[in-house]
């Protein structure tokens, strides 16, 4: 493995890597910056945590040293499709361009369009940008897209699942056709393919790893589990969470509970508070400052899990996580690849434990086709006194039935004129047992009556 200094990048590059302590390249750093720096095309296919965004932020501060950036017409752009993964390449921007004299800027939701702009109108170098926050800019006249030199796409199949696709293509038609161009995505859909054919000239393909792959170090385990009905399932399921949680409290340092709907998240949150333990949600529909403080906390260890949405799936630095689980089984087979990548990283051990239910099994199978593993599964309960009050009322009726079997006896099946009879009854068993009222004579109004009777039996 050659080192950063067999690299033609700049010195102040080079001295920027090496103040941050990185001398080995990893491979997809390896076989896209000698590409990128001779202005090739490159199409890489690597996984979260390959070293993505250093394979293309050297490259592209070592280019743009040479050149000036004019007032809202940024020279190079670099879209990702969420706000946190825009602000981690941001952060290592700062520090691979230490010495460089180069300006950035960062486009995203949350922040104020005011001290955006300021930046934009001063000019800039970089711009990091989640697709949405951009083409807004951009609609109101704000910035020029026709001077962008380096187009950076990262995450591009992520942009496929959150609907993006349409704005990247957008972005693509208003930038320069000479523009080079830079796509990373961790899998290659036919939509991606087809993205990439269309506007990637002669591109270098860059593959790292195998599709799909999943750390060894990350031990899988699935927890099979019926509700006792459908409409009980996500109040069982949580319950089965918490037992599971218990069981592995010696285990669990801390964890992220992924979800696959944003509402359950929030649910989850709540129902995790109430029970004791020390959580937040992240999900898109937070704001940027309350999600970063999210994040903060669960990397400083104020609270222990970290309740998310498939947001927090990829593209987030979240070092040191010991457990994932997964509190419904992904939708798409993919992204159970990338949840639980959040853990076992860089040489440590992880877990990834997930909750499937019956309706569920199909995407198990699925996820097992795509990672060629048998996931180890195990039967579970939901713990005792958890059950719906429709399972005990249920239960009730099957205890009264099987004691009128014991008895011979056979209840009647009430009927309209039946049913009248027992009403009448207790009328005339409520009037007799009622008292006197002075005054009223025979026309006492029956609330009245009934009134005076729950006076006269909470005196006795």
């Amino acid at each position: 493995m050659p080192s950063f200094s067999e690299f033609s990048l700049d010195d102040d590059v080079l001295a920027a890597v090496q103040a941050a302590g990185y001398e080995v390249p990893t491979q997809i750093q390896v076989q896209t910056i000698p590409s990128a720096l001779e202005g090739r095309d490159v199409l890489g296919i690597a996984q979260t945590g390959t070293g993505k965004t250093a394979a293309f932020s050297l490259p592209m501060i070592s280019l743009l040293k040479r050149g000036r950036a004019r007032a809202r017409l940024p020279r190079s752009l670099v879209i990702t499709p969420t706000r946190e993964l825009a602000a981690q390449i941001a952060e290592n921007f700062v520090m691979y361009s230490a010495g460089s004299n180069l300006q950035m800027a960062l486009l995203i939701g949350g922040v104020s369009f005011a001290e955006q702009l300021a930046l934009i109108d001063r000019g800039v170098d970089v711009l990091i940008a989640t697709p949405g926050r951009l083409l807004d800019h951009f609609g109101r006249g704000k910035l020029l897209l026709s001077g962008v030199q380096i187009l950076v796409v990262d995450e591009a199949d992520r942009m496929l699942d959150m609907g993006f696709i349409p704005d990247i293509e957008r972005i693509f038609k208003l930038t320069p056709f000479t523009r080079q161009t830079l796509f990373f995505s961790a899998t290659m859909a036919k939509e991606i393919e087809r993205i990439a054919d269309e506007f990637l000239s002669n591109p270098v393909r860059v593959e790292v790893t195998q599709r799909a792959t999943v750390s060894s170090d990350i031990n899988q385990a699935v927890f099979m589990f019926r509700p006792s009905s459908k409409s009980q399932d996500f109040k069982e399921r949580r319950a089965v969470l918490r037992k599971i949680l218990k069981e592995k409290d010696n285990e669990v340092t801390n964890g992220i509970i992924f979800c696959n709907r944003k509402v359950s998240v929030d649910i989850l949150t709540k129902s995790m508070k109430i029970h004791g333990f020390e959580c937040d949600a992240i999900h898109g529909d937070l704001e940027q400052s309350n999600r970063m403080k999210v994040l903060e906390a669960f990397r400083d260890g104020s609270i222990q899990f970290l309740v998310a949405s498939d947001v927090a799936s990829r593209g987030l630095d979240i070092p040191n996580v010991s457990h994932v689980f997964n509190f419904d089984v992904p939708i798409e087979p993919e992204n159970y690849v990338h949840r639980i990548g959040r853990t076992g990283r860089a040489g440590r051990r992880g877990a990834a434990l997930t909750i499937c239910g019956p309706t569920e099994k199909a995407r198990l199978t699925a996820i097992e086709e795509l990672t060629e593993f048998d996931l180890p599964k195990t039967e579970i309960d939901v713990p005792p006194g958890h059950f719906s009050s429709q399972r005990q009322r249920k239960s009730r009726v099957k205890d009264k039935r099987e004691l009128r079997e014991e008895s011979g006896t056979k209840a009647a099946v009430p009927t309209v004129g039946t049913q009248l009879e027992d009403i009448a009854a207790e009328k005339q068993s409520t009037e007799e047992n009622l008292p006197p009222v002075v005054g009223m004579g025979e026309h006492v109004p029956d609330f009245l009556n009934r009134s005076f009777s729950k006076e006269a039996s909470a005196s006795e």
